[in-house]
């Protein structure tokens, strides 16, 4: 992987209170648990779920501490923020039956990657955040936290005198500024690509060319 340093004399001006508490996390592979072992270290609530049910995931719970809680997919989906982190065959099963989203903030962490062989989905001309939005009516969508690998995400964001940079993109103004707080509150430092269009374009894993690019912002 290879690693930059980035200069920023920028000064944090957002002024709107955090609105979450509870991030849930729908996939409880290496993605979702990284998210999750940083949202506990933050102090924020986690409810982590996966197809195979609660008790599958009691090893794990074990280990991120009293602030995570395995639950059903529901349970997850019902959290402030939801972290959509499953394999990309498995997306349908496992948005199937949801509730309606009633506007919540779903961070779009998946890749459109086809095993075996590593292929690169069908997706009909779009990129992968666009098609996952149409999987998920009434929500917020901000594609986040799907280029660093699983380890870099799980390990200390604080490197070489700044922050690990996490990119995102998305349409609702809102909701990114949402999802910047929860970046910043779990120790990233945030780099906004734009729109879903543009932005996914380049998060795109495989074919964008931000997958795997491990950037550190630092200050003067």
């Amino acid at each position: 992987m290879k690693g930059f340093i980035m200069s920023d004399n920028s000064q944090n001006t957002q002024a709107n209170k955090e609105s979450f508490q509870h991030i849930g996390i729908i996939g409880a592979g290496a993605i979702g648990q990284a998210m999750a072992k940083q949202a506990v270290r933050a102090g924020l609530k986690v409810t982590l779920s996966n197809s195979r049910g609660p008790e599958s995931l009691a090893a794990v719970i074990d280990q991120l501490g009293p602030n995570a809680h395995a639950g059903s997919v529901r349970d997850a989906a019902a959290a402030d923020i939801v972290v959509l982190s499953v394999n990309w065959a498995q997306l349908p099963s496992a948005l199937a039956g949801l509730p309606s989203w009633d506007g919540r903030i779903v961070i779009d962490a998946t890749n459109p990657v086809i095993q075996p062989g590593y292929q690169l989905a069908e997706l009909g001309g779009r990129n992968s955040g666009e098609v996952v939005t149409d999987m998920l009516p009434g929500a917020r969508l901000v594609k986040s936290f799907n280029t660093l690998l699983a380890a870099v995400l799980a390990s200390d964001p604080k490197q070489a005198g700044g922050k690990r940079v996490v990119f995102l993109s998305g349409d609702d103004a809102v909701a990114k500024s949402t999802v910047e707080q929860l970046i910043e509150r779990l120790g990233f430092a945030s780099i906004d690509l734009g729109s879903l269009a543009v932005g996914g374009k380049l998060q795109q894993f495989p074919g964008g060319p931000l997958p795997a690019v491990n950037l550190i912002k630092v200050s003067n």
